[in-house]
């Protein structure tokens, strides 16, 4: 199947970098490769370092970019491990760099990959298919307490103790290895008056494909590290697609931007806190019209940009 993925906010983004062209810029997610494209059409004696855990993605990139070689490196790996890359490259600091957070069409739209409930395939939803960690594993082995807690907390899913006591009960009888098999297992968790609505396994999946690939605690840890690899003045532009993203981003963004963050109760700033970065975006900018009509699945993102100080 073809790599096909439709770059989200991606003039917003590339504005957002505000490029120069003998900048170095970290693209940690590169998916399809469109908004590394922009930002090779625009550097000249500059880097651009493409970083993603897919091997598919990574494969149709290359194609796609195979007239940019001379100012590209591509990594596979992690982007929670940007640290660790740039140090083995033997660079300190970074102009710019891009988050675009989630899921890609191609992921979702290729069965065989397990990370949708429209198409039967094998439970797998690694980004990274040469982890061990997958969904078959999470549904087989997790207790209860955990699949609820993870269905609450990732997918925001308000039936998820009767899912994780239905997943529970099933298994014990069989294993469950397929997406069909847990589809059917969330529709049937719920009263017959809502099993017809077509977007009732969205959270539950979702919520399982962010423990699979441990997305929010790697988000966590990873904005820290590329605040940290930011040259004075360079951008930081992160894409998220999920609640919970967006308050990952928002809450470290705010940390940053604002110098003392000792309790109101204290009449005297005593924690020494000085912001690191300014706010660009004091809102964060959504897809316009246009965008939301050519791609309905661009609806939940939100840009936030920021800026080393």
């Amino acid at each position: 199947m073809e790599f096909k993925h439709i770059s989200v906010l991606k003039q917003e983004s590339i504005n957002g970098l505000n490029i120069k062209p003998n900048g170095i810029y970290v693209d940690c997610t590169l998916g399809g490769g469109g908004h590394s494209l922009e930002i090779a059409k625009k550097i000249k004696n500059g880097k651009l370092i493409c970083i993603d855990k897919d091997d598919d993605a990574l494969n149709f990139a290359k194609e796609k970019l195979k007239d940019y070689y001379d100012k590209i490196i591509f990594v596979k790996d992690n982007f929670v491990n940007i640290d660790k890359i740039l140090d083995e490259l033997d660079i300190d600091k970074v102009d710019g760099i891009l988050a675009d957070l989630g899921v890609s069409s191609y992921q979702l739209d290729t069965a065989s990959r397990g990370f949708s409930f429209k198409q039967d395939s094998r439970l797998d939803m690694r980004m990274d298919k040469n982890q061990s960690l997958d969904a078959e594993y999470v549904i087989n082995n997790y207790s209860e307490n955990e699949l609820s807690r993870i269905l609450y907390t990732y997918g925001e899913e308000k039936n998820a103790r009767q899912i994780a006591r239905k997943i529970v009960n099933i298994r014990e009888k069989k294993p469950i290895t397929t997406t069909f098999q847990l589809r059917d297992i969330i529709v049937s968790s719920y009263p017959p008056k809502f099993q017809n609505k077509a977007s009732l396994c969205n959270k539950a999946f979702q919520a399982i494909r962010i423990e699979v690939n441990n997305e929010l605690k790697d988000l966590e840890l990873a904005i820290e590290k590329m605040l940290s690899r930011l040259k004075n003045c360079g951008r930081i532009c992160i894409i998220t697609f999920h609640p919970l993203e967006d308050r990952i981003v928002k809450s470290a963004f705010k940390l940053h931007s604002t110098d003392c963050i000792c309790p109101p109760r204290i009449p005297k700033c005593v924690c020494n806190h000085k912001a690191d970065i300014k706010l660009i975006t004091k809102h964060p900018i959504v897809p316009s019209d246009s965008e939301l009509a050519n791609n309905s699945r661009s609806a939940s993102a939100k840009l936030r940009i920021a800026e080393k100080l």
